[in-house]
């Protein structure tokens, strides 16, 4: 056994509820998961394999794409020369090329 790299509440409301203020980081991120492992759950997959930390990124979904999860501003600068890399971006209405909204990803629930 180890020491987990990143743990997460299943649900982000649970972090404001043991706190008074959040690392608004760690709340996207456990967001972007919430929605992606909802997603797979409902595929009844025999093995959960549908999202990993990553060493370039911060998640690697369905063993294909890389996500770096962050505000309005984040760049491509950690996965700008990956195939299948995005952005899931805060604070932002519409995307654009491969920076995507992050409140889009809850249409996966």
């Amino acid at each position: 056994m180890s020491k987990p790299e990143k743990l997460f509440m299943q649900n982000t409301n649970i972090s404001y509820a043991l706190t008074k203020s959040i690392d608004i980081g760690s709340a996207r991120e456990a967001f972007f998961v919430n929605q992606i492992k909802n997603y797979y759950a409902s595929q009844n997959l025999f093995m959960d394999e549908a999202i990993y930390t990553s060493k370039q990124g911060d998640f690697l979904v369905n063993n294909i794409y890389t996500f770096e999860v962050g505000g309005k501003n984040k760049s491509f600068k950690q996965i700008k020369d990956m195939d299948n890399s995005f952005v899931a971006s805060d604070d932002i209405e519409i995307g654009f090329g491969n920076k995507i909204p992050l409140w889009l990803f809850g249409f996966l629930y």
